[in-house]
């Protein structure tokens, strides 16, 4: 069996990366999924988290939105709306963002407009924890 496969992450904007990983783990709607050469075939969900992928020993991190993955025995690929890392994360505006977000939290809001509030908020959240851990 191969120790390898092919992983591409796209985000909306740009090619994140692109090359051969030893494992990725990346947050799915009901917990981490982590993935090893020669996984079964799926496609999921991508939830907004962190972002783990070994590359020749190395780990390397990203905060990540909403998307989806496809996972092939030999490539995976993973298509997110954002994908940072954490040194490409501003501390201080995120920080503003959670801030924001959390006050209009407090405010009566329409359904949508809390949806899209509760998405800020998770946003600034996971940002600020993936550069707390890794920068």
């Amino acid at each position: 069996m191969a120790k390898t496969f092919q992983l591409d992450i796209v985000a909306s904007d740009r090619k994140f990366f692109s090359g051969s990983c030893e494992m990725l783990v990346f947050p799915a709607l009901d917990g981490e999924c982590g993935i090893l050469p020669g996984h079964e075939s799926m496609v999921t969900c991508l939830a907004a988290g962190e972002l783990r992928y070994l590359v020749d020993g190395t780990w390397h991190y990203a905060a990540v939105s909403d998307g989806f993955v496809e996972i092939m025995p030999t490539f995976v690929v993973l298509l997110a709306d954002t994908v940072e890392r954490p040194d490409e994360i501003d501390v201080k505006r995120a920080n503003e963002a959670k801030i924001r977000a959390e006050e209009r939290m407090r405010q009566k809001q329409s359904i949508r407009e809390y949806y899209h509030t509760q998405a800020a908020l998770n946003r600034a959240m996971n940002r600020l924890k993936v550069t707390g851990r890794h920068k």
